[in-house]
């Protein structure tokens, strides 16, 4: 899907993200990764396989 140098790891992978941004939607909360990967404001994934990914985000002291 991805046509950059190096290509970006497979979105089934666990590792670090290579994936660059194709589409930013921060008015709606999204964004789109060239590996097919929506990425969400609260730091959730929702993989091209239909996999979710928690949140992962830590909550701040108060």
């Amino acid at each position: 899907m991805c046509a950059h140098q190096p290509s970006c790891t497979a979105p089934t992978t666990a590792q670090t993200p290579t994936a660059h941004l194709v589409s930013a939607h921060p008015e709606q909360g999204w964004s789109l990764l060239c590996d097919g990967t929506l990425v969400f404001d609260d730091s959730g994934e929702l993989r091209p396989d239909g996999r979710i990914v928690a949140p992962h985000r830590t909550a701040l002291a108060a």
